[in-house]
């Protein structure tokens, strides 16, 4: 027998024992396939005839080359007649070349074809390489003169069996006939053998009958998982399970609140109570995978009771359960063993789910009608919308100012125009009302009346600047209505910049008439602002659910909103209107009945987010490559991220299967005075992921509906209705898109905690994001809870393409933005086409009191420090950091005030606004940073106010330092023009 793990044997209709085993990656899948039956041939003839009970899950088999190799020489047989190909079994005849010996039966080889990162595996068509007369001396009738003597996959993770071996026709329905009662049947399985198929039964469930029994052993304090497999003789609708409380024969219980159902009950994302709907189709498996929250301090003992399952117009069965709890105390209720599914508890956590405050920001405080909050404060009109928005931040974004920048000319407000009359309908507003208040989130609610109309607002602050409102407008009768509309009122000097809406970042245009497009584009608002004060504003109704990104948008973009929509009547123009830009969100004509409800729900997010950290900046400098510890450090990096396909984090988002071995590069890290962040986020995940068949059992909550394909793992084991997402040829790492909101993210959470506790991460890296700002709050606290440092950088590439839904990526994750240290934007952003204003909003972060870094192509490096920005190393080959990271040394430039082109009263201003000039700041000396956006070679003039840099022009030396790959080192008189060539520019020190 050929070396490699045996799984199980069963006996076959021909009274064979027949293996399963595991080979070694013993030949080459990419083109021979992940699965072979190894039979044997021991006659004379020079055909051999084989009938292999292979059980297949995949359909139409027939449609699938057989491949025939001699087991000695590794030669291709060509003369193959295959009799019969089923998924039941295959009756094959070939030449047995060298006579009698062991031969191999390649049964599903396939191709990828496509990117290497995003393989589609086609499965080879069946050839013709048979030689005529070979085909003539096959004896009709002849009987099989070969046995097999194993099916084998490439590896245990490719292994079918034994739940992926399917029961044959005949099997299935004598397993009918012997039990013909109810509608249903059950068959209790263990964690270890993960129900996978729902279309067909597995042979293991013939050989053991239905049961309404389970027996399993647990350790004190452990989540013990199990599953109750469904099998629907007819459709079953609303399936619920129900638990009694389970009983030692001494007295001692585990109370039924301890036993739950992943399938059925849960707690959501944002910790609400959650009840899924089960439905199984006439035909088909459902696993329902449930747990018991074994008590620490539970008694020794056998524990019995019962799990009832029910569904509508069908009778009740219960199922009876006898738990032995071991002395064995479980170490973390056994979340260090994942692949017993202990960590399926995890989908129903509320870890972090609290308002505490997140450094850096501050307690919300109620002073009569403003709310205060760090840098920012918000007054509440009668009517429970804004009357005033004031930022704090003086315009290099360095520190707060005591005078306040007003976001709006007036109140957020509302018309509904009557049709009748073409004149609004005057509101009425008793005043708002606070309904909750804590130190990071501040609610409150109003009610406002018009003739006919009543409007509930209920709102809600959070210590980040995060303001949301749903509005519910309820008709008291019907109503006809002309038009109605939201203005937001920018201040002009609060509305320089724009990006959202069909608009890339930059100075915001003088008019926008934009129209909702939900099919193909991802935007349902803005950000408008200036450097130091903006809002970005979404509109939204009560059935918004976030849309997938990244490549995916248009496979679920968003639910177009039927409030402000309204059919194709909805839309948004904004522009000058006497002293303000006029944001006005319309949705047009409508009558609204008695009873009817609507809801213009939308958001408002109040920047900056805080003064920026520029010392962070120049004191953590980012390795973006799994290396050797010393060479990295070696560069003057500071922070190692870990991107995943390497050896100690190799499985997309999901870094605990490797995790001693990345807890042992930490530590080695640590000790070199290096932090390591990891690569972890929930838009996709690894296919290795031990829970990814109980996921898959909540049907599409955690993982999106889709056409299937991509990597042939996935076809051959998850089968249809899925998205396949990253490949990583390396390790065949093939992971399924997620679905969005849900479950998973209560485990991300949890994750990140353990491996903060266990594994001593500094912070994560992400690559796009696919949760919302609540799980990024919870992540945050995890991250930095008892003095972590709890490091975030995010990187995007530019969502504004057809495959995003032409979204900006920095509005698409502004919410974010609160939680974040760094930005790193990103793949496809054209660091050399677009102006200033572009990288100032859409890529440096400022604007928001982040800072970022540039990847596509290395950036461009003399525009990238007019923004404090340099790349990374060593992603970029033709781009290293380290030479401006000397000049940031030499210099000293911790401790220094940048001071942007922006400001205003900047003390060296270039003659020229197409080379604009930035200033880093400190006692006795100034770093310049000038790059040139002109169209060609150029030289600026600087205008210096040398009080304000506190320097004696006398004495003053203005110096080019030589950098490597950047300029050569010269002198400059105080008065001579600056020259700069196109698309680069210059680093000037002044002392």
């Amino acid at each position: 027998m050929l070396a490699g793990l045996t799984f199980g044997v069963l006996t076959t209709a021909h009274a064979q024992e027949l293996k399963y085993t595991a080979g070694n990656n013993s030949w080459n899948a990419d083109s021979l396939g992940n699965h072979r039956a190894v039979v044997s041939f021991n006659g004379t003839s020079n055909v051999a005839r084989v009938m292999i009970p292979w059980r297949r899950r995949d359909e139409h088999p027939e449609a699938k080359r057989i491949i025939i190799q001699d087991a000695k020489t590794k030669q291709k047989i060509t003369n193959v007649k295959t009799l019969t190909i089923t998924r039941e079994q295959g009756d094959i005849c070939f030449e047995p070349v060298s006579g009698k010996g062991d031969y191999y039966i390649y049964y599903l080889p396939s191709k990828n074809e496509g990117r290497d990162n995003y393989p589609k595996g086609v499965y080879l068509a069946p050839e013709q390489t048979a030689n005529n007369n070979w085909l003539q001396s096959v004896p009709a009738g002849m009987k099989p003169n070969t046995i097999v003597k194993e099916l084998e996959a490439i590896d245990t993770f490719n292994s079918f069996y034994p739940m992926e071996v399917i029961a044959t026709a005949a099997e299935k329905q004598q397993l009918l006939l012997k039990y013909p009662g109810t509608g249903y049947m059950v068959f209790p399985e263990d964690r270890q053998f993960p129900i996978k198929m729902t279309e067909d039964l597995p042979q293991r469930w013939i050989k053991k009958g239905p049961s309404q029994s389970f027996a399993g052993e647990a350790d004190k304090g452990e989540y013990y998982s199990f599953q109750l497999g469904i099998y629907a003789k007819r459709e079953m609708k609303n399936v619920k399970i129900s638990f009694a409380d389970l009983k030692a024969a001494n007295g001692a219980g585990i109370p039924a609140a301890q036993l739950s159902c992943i399938n059925t009950s849960g707690t959501t994302y944002d910790a609400k109570p959650f009840a899924p709907v089960v439905n199984i189709p006439a035909g088909e498996v459902q696993a329902l995978w449930c747990g018991v929250d074994v008590p620490a301090n539970a008694a020794a003992g056998i524990y019995k009771g019962t799990a009832i399952i029910s569904a509508d117009g069908m009778p009740a069965m219960p199922v009876r359960i006898a738990l032995t709890v071991t002395n064995k105390q479980a170490v973390n209720s056994g979340f260090n063993e994942p692949w017993k599914q202990t960590r399926l508890k995890w989908l129903n956590s509320t870890l972090a789910q609290d308002n505490s405050l997140i450094s850096p920001y501050t307690p919300l405080e109620v002073n009569d009608s403003v709310i205060s909050l760090l840098g920012r404060k918000v007054g509440i009109n009668k009517d429970g919308f804004p009357a005033q928005i004031q930022t704090f931040f003086t315009p290099e974004m360095t520190e707060l100012s005591a005078q306040p920048k007003n976001i709006f000319t007036e109140p957020v407000h509302f018309h509904f125009t009557a049709a009748a009359t073409g004149k609004d309908l005057p509101w009425k507003s008793n005043g708002w009302k606070i309904t909750s208040k804590e130190a990071g989130k501040v609610s409150w609610t109003a009610v406002n009346t018009t003739t006919g109309l009543q409007m509930e607002v209920n709102a809600t602050l959070e210590f980040d600047g995060f303001l949301d409102y749903t509005v519910k407008v309820t008709a008291l009768e019907d109503v006809s209505l002309k038009e109605i509309t939201m203005h937001l009122p920018f201040d002009k000097g609060a509305a320089k910049y724009m990006m959202g809406l069909n608009q890339k970042g930059g100075v915001r245009p003088e008019k926008i008439d934009w129209k909702w497009d939900v099919k193909n584009k991802n935007q349902d608002g803005a950000w408008i602002g200036d450097v130091n004060a903006g809002v970005q504003f979404n509109l939204r109704d009560e059935n918004y659910v976030r849309p997938l990104n990244t490549n995916f948008y248009l496979q679920k973009p968003l639910l177009f909103p039927v409030s402000w929509g309204n059919g194709d009547k909805g839309g948004i123009t904004i522009g000058e209107k006497g002293k303000a830009i006029l944001v006005n969100s319309y949705s047009g004509e409508r009558t609204m009945h008695k009873g009817e409800v609507l809801y213009y729900n939308f958001h408002l997010i109040i920047t900056p987010f805080h003064t920026i950290n520029t010392d962070f900046q120049w004191s953590t400098r980012f390795y973006h490559r799994y290396h050797n510890l010393d060479s990295i450090k070696a560069t003057g990096a500071t922070v190692v991220n870990i991107h995943h396909g390497n050896n100690i984090n190799p499985w997309i988002n999901y870094p605990f299967i490797e995790w001693k071995k990345m807890k042992d590069y930490i530590d080695e890290a640590h000790s070199k005075g290096l932090k390591v962040k990891i690569y972890n986020t929930v838009r996709e995940l690894s296919n290795h992921a031990w829970e990814t068949f109980p996921l898959r059992s909540l049907g599409h909550e955690v993982y999106s509906p889709g056409k299937g394909g991509g990597f042939s793992w996935l076809q051959e084991h998850v089968g249809k209705d899925y998205i396949a997402a990253w490949f990583v040829p390396e390790f065949k790492d093939a992971a399924i898109i997620n679905s969005g909101m849900n479950r998973w993210h209560n485990y991300y959470v949890e994750g990140m905690n353990w491996l903060v506790q266990n594994v001593g991460i500094d912070g994560i890296y992400l690559d796009d994001v696919a949760f919302d700002r609540v799980t990024m709050k919870r992540v945050k606290r995890v991250l930095t809870q008892d003095n972590h440092p709890g490091i975030i950088d995010l990187h995007s590439a530019n969502q504004y393409n057809k495959s995003d839904g032409f979204i900006n990526s920095a509005v698409l994750y502004m919410e974010h933005f609160p939680y974040l240290n760094r930005l790193w934007f990103g793949e496809y952003f054209d660091y050399e086409k677009n102006g200033p204003d572009f990288f100032l909003t859409e890529v440096s972060g400022i604007p928001f009191g982040l800072m970022g870094e540039m990847l596509q192509d290395g950036g461009n490096q003399w525009r990238g420090m007019v923004y404090g920005m340099t790349n990374r190393m060593p992603w970029t080959e033709n781009a290293d950091p380290r030479p401006i990271w000397k000049v940031w040394d030499d210099f000293g430039m911790q401790g220094t005030k940048m001071i942007g082109y922006w400001v205003e009263n900047n003390p060296v201003k270039s003659s020229n606004p197409l080379v604009p000039a930035t200033i880093y700041k400190k006692n006795g000396a100034v770093l310049v940073s000038v790059a040139s956006w002109a169209a060609e070679d150029t030289s600026v003039q600087l205008t210096i106010d040398w009080k304000a840099l506190g320097l004696d022009p006398a004495k003053a030396v203005i110096t080019a330092p030589d950098i490597r790959n950047f300029q050569t080192g010269q002198v400059f008189a105080k008065d001579a023009p600056i020259p700069v060539a196109k698309n680069k520019g210059m680093l000037l020190i002044i002392k």
